[in-house]
C-alpha cells in the first residue's frame, strides 16, 4: 500500500513539475516574449476555454487526489512536498476558475451579437432547425421576412399580436423575433394553426 501511495504522489508531483517547467519565466525576460510572440499561436476564444478547461480539470484531479490520500499531508517524508502541490493546485483551481468565467462571458457575448446580426431566413432556421422550410415559408406570408413589417398590432417577421408579444417575447433583431414565434409555436403543439398564412407550412 505504501509503495502504491508512494508511486502515485510521484506521478503528481511529475506533472506539476512538468506544468511549472513549461510555464518558468526565462532569465531574460525580453528573449522569452519575442520567443512566446513568434512561437505561440493565437488561439480563439473557444481554444483559450478548452485549454483552461482541460488545465482545471487536471488541478481538480490533483485535489480529489490529496482527498483520498491524506495520509500523504501528514506523512514525515511525504507532507512538505505534498501540501505544497496541494496549495499549488487549488491556487491554480481559483485562477482557472476566474478565467473560465471571464471567458464563457466573452463567448456568450460574441454568440449573441453574432445570433443578433442574422438576417430573417437565417435567423429563422438557427431557430427553429427541422421546421425552418415551413417557418421560412409562413414568415414570407405574414411579412416577406421584414422584421419591421406592421399591420395594426401584428408585427414584425410572423405577424405577432400584442397579446401573443406579451407571452412570448419579441425584439428588433430577426433573432429575437424568430424565438419568440418558435415559443408560441411550440406552445401551439408544434402547429401553424394560430397563423394566417399556417397554409403556407402545407
Amino acid at each position: 500500500m505504501r509503495a502504491l501511495l508512494v508511486g502515485l504522489l510521484a506521478f503528481v508531483l511529475v506533472t506539476q513539475a512538468a506544468a511549472a517547467a513549461t510555464k518558468a519565466p526565462s532569465s531574460s525576460p525580453s528573449k522569452a516574449a519575442a520567443t512566446a510572440t513568434t512561437t505561440r499561436p493565437n488561439l480563439t476564444i473557444d481554444q483559450q476555454l478548452t485549454r483552461k478547461l482541460a488545465s482545471l480539470r487536471r488541478h481538480q484531479g490533483t485535489v480529489r487526489f490529496f482527498k483520498t490520500h491524506r495520509s500523504l499531508l501528514s506523512s514525515s517524508e511525504h507532507q512538505e512536498t505534498a501540501r505544497s502541490t496541494l496549495e499549488h493546485a487549488e491556487q491554480r483551481i481559483r485562477q482557472l476558475s476566474k478565467t473560465v468565467s471571464v471567458l464563457r462571458v466573452k463567448i456568450r457575448a460574441r454568440d449573441a451579437r453574432r445570433l443578433t446580426s442574422l438576417p430573417p431566413k437565417a435567423a429563422i432556421c438557427e431557430v427553429f432547425e427541422h421546421d425552418c422550410g415551413d417557418a421560412v415559408a409562413v414568415a414570407w406570408c405574414e411579412s416577406h421576412l421584414k422584421t419591421t413589417a406592421q399591420n395594426g398590432q401584428y408585427l414584425g417577421l410572423f405577424q405577432m399580436g400584442s397579446y401573443e408579444r406579451r407571452l412570448f417575447g419579441h425584439g428588433p433583431s430577426a433573432h429575437a423575433q424568430a424565438v419568440a414565434a418558435h415559443r408560441y409555436f411550440v406552445r401551439s403543439g408544434r402547429d401553424w394553426s394560430p397563423w394566417s398564412c399556417r397554409w403556407a407550412a402545407a
